[in-house]
C-alpha cells in the first residue's frame, strides 16, 4: 500500500516557476517507478513526466520537455517536479502516481496503480 500527498501547486504567471512535491508513504516506495500525470477542465488526464526507481530514467512529455524536470529522493520517500517557464497551457490538476509492479517507466496511467489527491496549478497569462 502507498500512499500519496502532493503540494506545491498555486496561482502564477506565465514565465514563473513552481516545485511540486509528492510525499509518499510505503514500504515500496524507493522501488516503484513514480510519475506526474495532469488534467485540465474538459481534458483528459494526461502524462507529464516519470522517473524510475533508482533515477537513472525518466521521460517527459514532449509538451513539457525541457522546461519540467522529474527528480525523487528515496531517502525522504519524496518525488517533485520541477516546473519552469511555465504557460497558461499548464494550467491543470497535478496528479503524482506510483506503479508498485516494479515495471519501467511509461506515460501509460493504466498501470500506476496509485494516486494522490491532486494539487491546482494556474498560470495566468
Amino acid at each position: 500500500q502507498v500512499q500519496l500527498v502532493e503540494s506545491g501547486g498555486g496561482l502564477v504567471q506565465a514565465g514563473d516557476s513552481l516545485r511540486l512535491s509528492c510525499a509518499a508513504s510505503g514500504r515500496t516506495f524507493s522501488r516503484n517507478v513514480m510519475g506526474w500525470f495532469r488534467q485540465a477542465p474538459g481534458k483528459e488526464r494526461e502524462f507529464v513526466a516519470a522517473i524510475s526507481w533508482s533515477g537513472a530514467t525518466t521521460a517527459y512529455a514532449d509538451s513539457v520537455k525541457g522546461r519540467f524536470t522529474i527528480s525523487r529522493d528515496n531517502a525522504k520517500n519524496t518525488v517533485y517536479l520541477q516546473m519552469n517557464s511555465l504557460k497558461p497551457e499548464d494550467t491543470a490538476v497535478y496528479y503524482c502516481a506510483s506503479r508498485s509492479d516494479q515495471g519501467w517507466v511509461t506515460p501509460d496511467p493504466r498501470v500506476y496503480d496509485y494516486w494522490g489527491q491532486g494539487t491546482q496549478v494556474t498560470v495566468s497569462s
